[in-house]
């Protein structure tokens, strides 16, 4: 069967460095840190005491009182980031549109982890187990995908992937192949997560995970120095709507780029360690760039998985020339998480996002926070990895990369579109 192409026609995003596309775009190319003492809880007796939170943002903005009490945040920033990227579509304003082929495949990494903790600690109430009945429908790390089809009546296929950091690009991969395999017209795709928590900041600091550099969190994301010592936990919401492109057409919608392929693989080595020499992370761009019937000269930019961890840089950048060879000193890369830090289970959807932009754009954004100097003896710094200022370039086509722990690797291929 001939395979129906798929396109972006809306976006959406609610971060740590801005509370829509635009702002968040801005934050990008400007090198904007979205780092800050935590707010959330008091962290002053954790290693970290820092994280890239989501300011200003209040249920009431986005939905009733009420109704936003059944939600965990996850799900609310869920819900602000497919709003906006639902009406940025126009998709939802069209009569002609059959709701019947409109899917929502939404993820979170790791779902209502507040509601999970806020429900635990009410167990103790001295006068019994107490539990509110939207404990479970709260928690669970489906029930944006489930939101955000009931608020707009979309009836097609509707759930969310699962795969640690991995998780969104997983679910971007999947309403691309139900569009071009034509089970579907259009998806709301994405992903959620809101883990700056007691037990989300304990959890990673006792993996000895995070950055514990206090004293400047703005700087304490930095990909690919020498002195980087762990990932910054950030939070917010990124969505995509894809379309099938004649479906798009035929409505008039506007078109910011076209998906031409995805690809998954694992390590097969370590619960949460990459493979030292990036074979899993190979094989992932491998596959993307075979489903997309691309050769590895055809990508301009990569938007690396890049968490500023001393282990994981290394070896995605390995992995980066062992499949590109000599066009890797062609291309630009960056690691955006050193604005946003990371949004685990959103990470790969906002990531997306910021190739799409590229791609519209041309222009690659930063890795900030990297010093004259700072350099690690086991990375190649020949390599452009777009340092602490935006590039602008011809960018035909965009590769972004998301590992998880698990050994989960998802990557998704973003080019010009062109009828």
């Amino acid at each position: 069967m001939e395979l129906k192409r798929v396109v972006v026609t809306g976006l959406g995003a609610i971060t740590p460095i801005g509370n829509t596309l635009s702002e968040t775009w801005e934050g990008l190319i400007n090198g904007k840190s979205g780092a800050g003492p935590i707010t959330h809880f008091d962290a002053s007796k954790f290693k970290t005491q820092f994280a890239c939170e989501v300011k200003g943002f209040e249920a009431s903005q986005i939905m009733d009182r009420k109704e936003s009490r059944k939600c965990d945040r996850y799900t609310l920033l869920g819900i602000a980031a497919a709003k906006e990227a639902i009406a940025d579509s126009n998709i939802e304003n069209d009569e002609n549109v059959n709701k019947d082929r409109v899917g929502v495949i939404f993820s979170s990494g790791i779902g209502g982890i507040q509601t999970f903790e806020d429900e635990a600690r009410g167990y103790n109430d001295e006068r019994g187990p107490r539990f509110n009945p939207f404990f479970i429908p709260k928690m669970i790390s489906d029930i944006a995908a489930g939101h955000i089809s009931m608020m707009y009546g979309y009836r097609g296929p509707n759930f969310a992937t699962v795969s640690a950091c991995a998780s969104s690009t997983n679910a971007i991969s999947d309403a691309f192949n139900y569009i071009r395999l034509g089970k579907a017209d259009a998806i709301i795709t994405g992903g959620s997560e809101a883990a700056i928590t007691i037990s989300g900041v304990g959890g990673f600091n006792a993996m000895n995970a995070l950055s514990v550099r206090n004293e400047s969190p703005e700087t304490a994301s930095r990909p690919f120095s020498a002195s980087r010592d762990g990932f910054v936990m950030g939070e917010g919401g990124a969505c995509l709507v894809l379309e099938e492109m004649e479906h798009a057409l035929a409505r008039g919608a506007k078109i910011y780029a076209e998906i031409v392929g995805t690809g998954m693989s694992a390590d097969a080595y370590h619960l949460t360690a990459s493979h030292p020499d990036g074979l899993g992370a190979k094989l992932v761009m491998k596959n993307a760039l075979e489903d997309a019937e691309m050769k590895p000269e055809e990508i301009d930019y990569i938007n690396v998985h890049g968490t500023s961890t001393p282990v994981g840089d290394i070896s995605e950048v390995k992995a980066i020339k062992d499949v590109f060879g000599e066009h890797t000193y062609n291309l630009n890369i960056s690691s955006t998480k050193s604005m946003t830090g990371h949004l685990l289970g959103a990470t790969g959807a906002l990531e997306a996002i910021a190739c799409v932009m590229a791609v519209k754009e041309n222009i690659v954004p930063p890795t900030i926070n990297h010093a004259e100097g700072d350099d690690d003896a086991e990375i190649d710094y020949k390599l452009n990895f777009t340092f602490n200022k935006a590039q602008k370039r011809e960018i035909n086509a965009a590769l972004s990369n998301t590992f998880g722990f698990g050994g989960h690797n998802a990557c998704v291929i973003v080019k010009k579109f062109v009828k």
